[in-house]
């Protein structure tokens, strides 16, 4: 028995659906599709800054995974990678997803297991409320350990680091990034804001 795929394009932003139904519906090309309080986000593929600033993050984290396997498993973007979050409705595609660990597993189930202990994004015009606060939420709800919000708009890394139960906020303009999560790891703040 063949099951229906349910397509969703651009005209669907702001429909409600079900977690279980997004996850096995199909975006159409051309624009990237996020579930967020159980509404359908719709959003333009990211512009060259926004992709600039990813590119830069990506290829320092992979090549500190390269000299670190050991304590880096996976660096995924968002078309790599999806973050299921059943208490609040949400399937996450971060721009940057870093894994500690491995899952096994050839099916779709493995996204239901694997969290990664660290996730970036990096704020556009029409993500900045998605970004700061619904993101905030369902990644400490996920059980993501430090949450970066790179704003080359407010020129700043907010970093959510989860302490005592909620995130501990601080923000950086200036100076190098680090994380004890993957020791020896940094970048500066400045370089990347202008990547």
């Amino acid at each position: 028995m063949t099951r229906a795929v349910t397509i969703v394009g651009p005209a669907d932003h702001g429909r409600r659906m079900s977690l279980e139904e997004f996850e096995n519906a199909e975006g159409e090309e051309g624009r990237l599709y996020e579930l967020s309080r159980g509404v359908i986000s719709v959003t333009d593929v990211p512009n060259p800054p926004h992709r600039r600033i990813v590119s830069y993050l990506r290829d320092r984290l992979g090549a500190y995974r390269l000299a670190h396997p050991d304590l880096l498993a996976e660096v995924l973007g968002g078309a790599e990678c999806k973050l299921l979050i059943d208490p609040t409705q949400a399937e996450r595609h971060p721009d940057i997803a870093c894994y500690k660990t491995t899952v096994e597993g050839e099916d779709s189930s493995v996204w239901s297991l694997w969290i990664p202990e660290l996730v970036f994004e990096v704020v556009s015009p029409d993500s900045i409320d998605r970004d700061y606060k619904e993101k905030a939420d369902d990644y400490f709800v996920l059980g993501v350990r430090e949450y970066v919000v790179v704003d080359r708009i407010e020129k700043r890394f907010r970093v959510h680091v989860r302490r005592s139960g909620k995130w501990k906020i601080h923000d950086l303009t200036v100076g190098t990034y680090s994380t004890p999560l993957l020791p020896a790891f940094e970048v500066d703040v400045a370089a990347v804001l202008s990547a």
